[in-house]
């Protein structure tokens, strides 16, 4: 049994309601299932919700949601993973046991069938526990400066101050929008960040955090640019 499971709680504060609210033309967690279900990859496509209202969105637009997902899970600091592992045993108690299995984020309107295809084939073929979307960071991370105290600035790695930028190793960060992973690893609770994974690379102007209000609009913005051509593939 291969599963997507797409984690979306009710309590966002910074932007209040945001699984839901319309980004774009649709409530933001559809971009999500509607992928999932495009790609094919996956016997279900599973929600993990503590609200009402996000589960009747999600079955409306063709994901299942065959339970509501405990308290104990849904607070402001339960990660992922227990998460997903929660869903992956319920599975396992109600039906075939699960594979390999696809947490996808609710808030990742720029996510795209053929990303999730290629994970899946990573994760067969690299024989990692986990193979999850990342990208380049766009300024060099070792010349990042912090703001002081006493508002003034200092350099993390002072050493780079004179490094030219093209000397200086690539970075990168994890592109917030899909995981894949072995249901045992899920289950074991291993970490995603490590030598078990496997970077499934996507260019810069497809991923945009979304956690605030300013994100959003940003978001929205790089939507619209990309419908009228301007942002190439």
């Amino acid at each position: 049994m291969r599963l997507a499971i797409i984690p979306a709680r009710g309590g966002s504060k910074r932007i209040p309601r945001k699984n839901i609210k319309d980004f774009c033309g649709k409530p933001m967690i559809v971009w999500s299932i509607e992928a999932a279900k495009q790609s094919r990859c996956f016997d279900r496509i599973l929600v993990s919700t503590d609200d009402a209202e996000i589960a009747a969105v999600a079955q409306t637009h063709g994901a299942e949601v065959p339970f509501m997902r405990p308290p104990e899970l849904s607070d402001d600091h339960t990660g992922t993973t227990p998460v997903i592992a929660h869903a992956i045993e319920w599975q396992n108690a109600h039906g075939e046991a699960a594979c390999e299995v696809c947490c996808i984020y609710a808030t990742a309107p720029f996510i795209q069938l053929t990303d999730i295809q290629r994970g899946l084939q990573l994760l067969h073929r690299s024989g990692a526990d986990y193979a999850f979307s990342v990208t380049s960071y766009a300024f060099p991370i070792q010349r990042a400066i912090r703001i002081t105290p006493e508002q003034r600035v200092e350099m993390f790695q002072p050493e780079h101050f004179n490094t030219r930028s093209q000397d200086l190793e690539e970075a990168w960060h994890d592109a917030g929008q899909f995981y894949w992973g072995k249901a045992e690893a899920w289950l074991a609770h291993k970490p995603l960040f490590s030598k078990s994974a496997a970077p499934v690379v996507l260019p810069r102007h497809r991923v945009q955090d979304i956690d605030t209000l300013d994100d959003w609009k940003r978001a929205e913005l790089l939507y619209k640019a990309r419908e009228m051509g301007a942002v190439d593939e």
